[in-house]
């Protein structure tokens, strides 16, 4: 197939990524369905890492398995559950698989997931796993040992949008400066503080995607600002899905005018929706977005 999400960075054009969960057993039915819901619609397609460290068929097989469809994978990989040597042979696998695209992050700690006891790994963080990345693009490994044939990545991270918090922006300027050719970022609710996010990586030249996940009740809504640091949900859009007859079509209604408003801030949206993407084709033409 012809691997493109590269040269869309490289363009003008605003980017739509989605996400997508492999399933937590073998049958993989139901999630390559919702995939090809995002057919003529999604740039590329986000295959998330054991998500909130709950089990789940591994990226690498599921992006293999959206490659044969026809769709461009994004491989997500954490840095939770293997050591440096288990990362390199996953990329290296991914890469002869035909996976060119891939999206790094440390990984949430096993306690909040469905194997609480399990040790985490963290043998590196999402920094040094972009440098082991750059390494095997020019054929050595992360040992600076010679390989017999190298990969050539287009290679992603994540970052929050709080412009408060100094850390994160130059943790975010070290993946930039490790060779990250896009960041994709937390979910954005107050476009305010995502101009004053990008205004604070002015000087990155990165292509910057802002998250989105579409809310579908106060109690979400809720939920955000309470137990996700970084996320600032507005009063006025609490009381918008308080008030709301259908808070399922406000909550779409919101995140349609955030995208119009990412459009002038962004280089793209992530859409990560709680559940599938039924609606996604239907939110993206609200906010006048018709496909590839």
């Amino acid at each position: 197939m012809l691997f493109n999400f590269r040269e869309k960075l490289n363009s003008s054009k605003f980017l739509v990524t989605a996400e997508v969960s492999p399933p937590k057993g073998t049958r993989f039915s139901v999630p390559l369905e919702d995939a090809h819901q995002l057919k003529g619609i999604a740039d590329a397609i986000n295959v998330t890492d054991n998500q909130c460290s709950i089990m789940h068929m591994s990226s690498l097989a599921f992006s293999k398995l959206l490659l044969d469809e026809g769709h461009e994978p994004i491989m997500q990989l954490t840095c939770r559950d293997r050591n440096r040597i288990g990362l390199q042979s996953d990329l290296l696998g991914a890469y002869a698989l035909g996976i060119r695209n891939i999206c790094v992050m440390t990984g949430d700690f096993p306690s909040c997931g469905d194997h609480p006891g399990s040790k985490p790994v963290y043998d590196l963080d999402s920094v040094q796993l972009l440098q082991l990345v750059r390494k095997l693009d020019s054929s050595t490994n992360f040992a600076g040992n010679r390989l017999d044939g190298g990969t050539s990545f287009c290679a992603g991270a994540v970052s929050g949008i709080d412009p408060e918090k100094p850390l994160q922006l130059i943790k975010l300027e070290k993946k930039v400066s490790c060779g990250a050719d896009f960041i994709q970022t937390q979910a954005v609710y107050d476009v305010g503080m995502f101009e004053e996010f990008m205004e604070a990586i002015s000087h990155l030249e990165v292509p910057v995607i802002a998250g989105l996940i579409p809310l579908k009740s106060l109690g979400m809504a809720e939920f955000m600002n309470r137990n996700i640091s970084g996320i600032h949900v507005p009063e006025e859009i609490m009381l918008r899905i308080k008030d709301a007859p259908d808070p399922v079509e406000e909550g779409l209604s919101i995140a349609s005018e955030t995208i119009k408003e990412l459009m002038k801030l962004s280089r793209g949206v992530h859409i990560m929706p709680i559940g599938s993407h039924k609606n996604t084709a239907r939110l993206l033409s609200m906010a006048g977005i018709s496909g590839k």
